[in-house]
């Protein structure tokens, strides 16, 4: 194509990154493969009993879901729903809007996602009582980002700490 804005997913290559014997995440990035600034998206691909992450929500960027093929299951706070074909999901930022996409049926599970890309970004994941801390770039690809850190949620130190009267 002659457009550099206009990507085919064939021409995309996966992402794929696994975890233990439940989370594999594998994408095509078509959103920086054809160039979005503010707005990412992703294939997902998702095997059979796999998550692609934690359970996790975002406080500055919106999400949405659509299911392409096989079926699966949105775990949120209100408990479990059944997702596929033709299924759109909302996930606005904020703690009530926490997620987690399970492929508990018998055929890989394809979705797009769709996201805000706005950094500085803190993501809350609750079961493992954790956040992670992006600045520089949206969460997504990891290059050229001026912070990343995973964090207990309950660090905590002083504003002071550290800091010496007088230092030059």
């Amino acid at each position: 194509m002659s457009d550099d804005r206009i990507v085919n997913e064939r021409d995309v290559e996966w992402d794929e990154e696994s975890h233990g014997s439940s989370f594999l995440t594998r994408r095509k990035r078509l959103g920086t493969a054809a160039g979005g600034e503010e707005l990412g998206c992703s294939l997902y691909e998702l095997p059979a009993g796999k998550r692609p992450f934690p359970y996790h929500y975002h406080t500055a960027n919106e999400e949405a879901i659509y299911v392409l093929s096989g079926e699966g299951t949105l775990r949120t706070p209100e408990g479990h729903d059944a997702i596929g074909p033709g299924d759109y999901v909302a996930l606005p930022a904020g703690e009530e809007h926490a997620r987690q996409v399970i492929n508990d049926g018998d055929e890989p599970l394809r979705y797009l996602c769709l996201s805000t890309m706005r950094a500085p970004e803190i993501t809350v994941y609750p079961d493992s009582g954790k956040i992670g801390a992006f600045a520089g770039r949206a969460p997504g690809p990891d290059v050229d980002r001026a912070l990343q850190a995973y964090l207990p949620m309950d660090a905590a130190t002083d504003y002071w700490d550290g800091e010496e009267e007088g230092r030059d």
